[in-house]
């Protein structure tokens, strides 16, 4: 499996961060050139590796950490989305409802991304920390997952546990998923819900 991250913002980073923790070769890419965040990734660590976003976009998981606008950018970055799993990290807060459409966030990137097997993810928690190790207290902190394609959740579900995390599937993006999508300028129930499963 290859694995990119689209975005060196500080969600971007933490998740980077999480890839370098263990050893997981990871692609991170931008709108801007590579070498730009050439830098960035080197610091890092040597498993987090600088690309031009059409490269990026060949992996299998695709991590969408962008501003929330952004993923229209890159929306037009490859010609087809077909089968591709993307995990959108992005949260709309402050974004005005009426500008969705009325639809969760996720189904307003879903529909940029025809094709896509879009799954909601590791967007809950602040990039602060996201960044910090998962183990906590002899537990592993949770990551919220939610997708209407049911097997696209078992890859993500099986890198996040490959990352140290404790994935919970809360189901489809409009029952369960609504539950870590902001709404205008409101953050929902599971937002900044910093859990942990002790197995």
């Amino acid at each position: 499996m290859r694995y990119a991250i689209i975005g060196a913002g500080q969600i971007g980073q933490a998740l980077a961060h999480a890839f370098a923790r263990k050893n997981i070769d990871v692609a991170v890419a931008s709108t801007r050139p590579p070498e730009a965040i050439a830098p960035l990734a080197k610091s890092i660590g040597p498993t987090v590796a600088p690309r031009s976003l059409k490269d990026a976009l060949e992996a299998d998981i695709v991590f969408l950490a962008v501003p929330f606008w952004s993923h229209r950018d890159v929306a037009k970055a490859v010609e087809s989305w077909s089968g591709k799993i993307v995990v959108d990290v992005t949260n709309a807060y402050g974004v005005p409802l009426e500008q969705l459409d009325g639809l969760p966030s996720s189904a307003v990137i879903a529909r940029a991304l025809p094709g896509a097997r879009l799954v909601k993810g590791f967007n809950h928690l602040p990039a602060g920390v996201l960044a910090e190790d998962p183990s906590v207290k002899g537990g592993r902190r949770v990551v919220f997952l939610s997708s209407d394609d049911d097997a696209a959740i078992a890859p993500v579900a099986a890198l996040a546990e490959q990352l140290g995390y404790a994935p919970v599937d809360l189901g489809r993006l409009d029952e369960g998923g609504a539950l870590v999508q902001a709404r205008g300028n409101r953050w929902t129930q599971l937002i900044f819900q910093d859990l942990i499963k002790f197995d």
